[in-house]
């Protein structure tokens, strides 16, 4: 008797194991395999998107703009990644919203670099006061480099226009461009910048983030999945803001000096990024990006974006920021318009 009732009580226990493994939540996470992504990377290996009852899948893209186009297709149910006028051509039409932040461009972290060739730099290309005028190499128009040298520009009150932009599509294509003096200078990533300064192949002029701060990353979901799957894009955002908290402690609290230093988790945070980026942890912790510990926008630059992508003809006239931005999931936004 007793054993029999051993039995099913084994059985109940069995049954309520599997019903609580099935009750996770299928999400498919487009994403990069950048470090700016790291949040989304620590919160797989963690753990926590687990802890929300969330069955995450990262699914990997090779630029910005398919992660998108996914979204709006239904491969995927969030997107998270840099923002560029193709971005806001799709959320202008209803078609995403911008739920949280991912990565932004800020004074004293080195995300982007502005560099210029050794023979410009001889030639008086030393400062961005020298910077009019002259050939720069991007990946895509309406790129976020694209939208860097808008902001640029901006303060040093030199006409864009009159610099030529060449869209070279890949970041190896803009470094031979570069080394082959087929462009005098080019905004890149840390990762690659670094190396190529102590090679001797190409002069600092300033660090991005350092000159014109700005939120360069989002996450985002169609307005359909935020309807209809609320409670999922809120269980991912809250995972997220808990690994992009181990991410700010780890990596971009500030020291004595003025610099990021490393926290008690940046060795083991730095194995999670290699692994999932294909990087070593060498290459990757002198390009980690500013990434808010809450997931917090800045998001007068989300309007400021709309507008100067608007002012050159790469997004729609008819495009409200306003409307492409959901602030409920993620409380104390920086700088809200009213």
């Amino acid at each position: 008797m007793k054993a029999r009732w051993w039995a099913a009580c084994a059985a109940v226990v069995a049954l309520l194991a599997a019903g609580h493994a099935q009750a996770a939540d299928k999400i498919k996470i487009g994403v990069l395999k950048l470090v700016s992504s790291g949040p989304i990377f620590i919160a797989q290996e963690k753990g926590y998107f687990a802890a929300e009852g969330l069955d995450a899948e990262l699914v990997y893209f090779e630029a910005a703009q398919p992660i998108s186009v996914a979204a709006v297709s239904g491969d995927i149910d969030v997107g998270i990644t840099g923002l560029t006028a193709g971005f806001y051509n799709l959320a202008g039409k209803g078609a995403l919203k911008i739920v949280a932040a991912q990565s932004r461009e800020e004074k004293g972290y080195h995300l982007n670099a502005y560099l210029a060739s050794p023979a410009a730099y001889e030639a008086g290309l030393k400062s961005f006061k020298d910077f009019r005028g002259k050939s720069v190499a991007i990946t895509q128009t309406g790129s976020t480099f694209h939208y860097s040298l808008g902001l640029l520009a901006e303060k040093y009150k030199f006409p864009l226009s009159e610099n030529r932009l060449v869209a070279l599509q890949s970041l190896p294509n803009m470094v031979s461009a570069l080394k082959g003096n087929q462009v005098e200078a080019l905004v890149i990533p840390a990762t690659i910048a670094v190396p190529m300064i102590e090679r001797g192949e190409a002069k600092l002029l300033g660090w991005v983030g350092d000159e014109t701060p700005w939120q360069l990353g989002a996450s985002f979901a169609t307005p359909k999945t935020i309807a209809e799957r609320r409670t999922l894009v809120t269980r991912y955002v809250s995972a997220y803001r808990k690994a992009a908290k181990d991410f700010y402690e780890a990596f971009l609290q500030m020291g004595p000096d003025g610099n990021p230093k490393n926290g008690p988790e940046a060795g083991a945070l730095l194995a999670i990024l290699s692994k999932f980026t294909g990087q070593t942890a060498e290459n990757i912790r002198p390009g980690i990006p500013f990434v808010d510990p809450e997931a917090r926008l800045l998001v007068d630059d989300i309007y400021h974006q709309v507008e100067w992508y608007q002012s050159q003809g790469l997004v729609d006239k008819a495009v409200e920021a306003k409307a492409i931005v959901d602030l409920s999931f993620v409380s104390g936004h920086f700088n809200v318009p009213k």
